[in-house]
């Protein structure tokens, strides 16, 4: 059983990524939101990678970006305080590329009013024994939701059902997968792949995991709210919105 158990006022959130590190106050959206997720935030700063990409494709479009973001020490002055005067609880979404990196970052959320709990982004690289390692080091004081990338889920299996159970990860969120398109003669771009079209995917992979009986946290390519209502009834904990915040307000359809 998970050491915690996460609840919200809401089943609707914005994903990491969507509304930055604190939400635009005019948000048309932010009202209906059960919990605020922040931007990706790594322990050092870091850069905008060298040639970020937008590009589109039938059904979405490829992001590279490099997660740039000031490191938390200057983000949690810059934003902290206020966090703690939200009217919602406020995710903070962790950006870890080292185990060790873990423990000091979480010991200084834990002491910031208004985080309910940690959303962990994981390293290129997820092995099992990087995801058990990981859970490990961000044991304490906060829930802990790990963000598994859609094209991973399936790989990952017997480890998420582990996690949830042995090692108290509280939920898992859905991430965006990973993609290539041409960009000229024999280059590629990589990045992370958003839009409408991925959500069939992201129903397949919400089904798989809630049939293990682990909480879920829903997201991928849903742009309505009749989408989002699609996965609560599959049975997920909540939904989380991506791209779809930047054009406005939710669509009911």
């Amino acid at each position: 059983m998970a050491k915690f158990d996460l609840s919200f006022a809401t089943a609707y959130q914005n994903a990491s990524g969507s509304l930055g590190f604190i939400p635009p106050a005019d948000h048309p959206d932010l009202a209906r939101l059960g919990a605020f997720v922040t931007n990706p935030i790594s322990l050092k700063p870091r850069s905008t990678a060298r040639n970020p990409q937008v590009m589109d494709y039938p059904g979405g479009f490829l992001l590279h970006t490099g997660y740039p973001n000031p490191g938390l020490r200057k983000a949690m002055q810059r934003y902290a305080s206020y966090w703690s005067r939200m009217e919602i609880p406020v995710i903070v979404h962790l950006l870890c590329t080292r185990v060790s990196d873990l423990p000091e970052m979480i010991n200084r959320l834990e002491k910031v009013n208004g985080v309910m709990a940690i959303e962990l982004g994981l390293p290129p690289q997820i092995e099992p024994e990087i995801l058990l390692a990981l859970a490990q080091a961000a044991s304490g004081e906060l829930p802990v939701i790990m963000r598994i990338p859609l094209d991973h889920v399936n790989g990952l299996i017997d480890t998420l059902a582990l996690l949830a159970g042995e090692y108290g990860v509280a939920a898992f969120s859905l991430g965006p997968p990973r993609g290539a398109l041409p960009a000229g003669a024999n280059r590629l771009v990589r990045g992370r792949l958003y839009g409408p079209g991925i959500f069939p995917l992201a129903l397949a992979a919400l089904n798989k995991l809630v049939a293990l009986k682990v909480p879920v946290i829903g997201g991928g390519g849903v742009y309505t709210l009749e989408q989002a209502e699609t996965m609560l009834a599959a049975g997920a904990l909540a939904v989380q919105f991506d791209t779809v915040l930047w054009r406005g307000s939710i669509p009911e359809k």
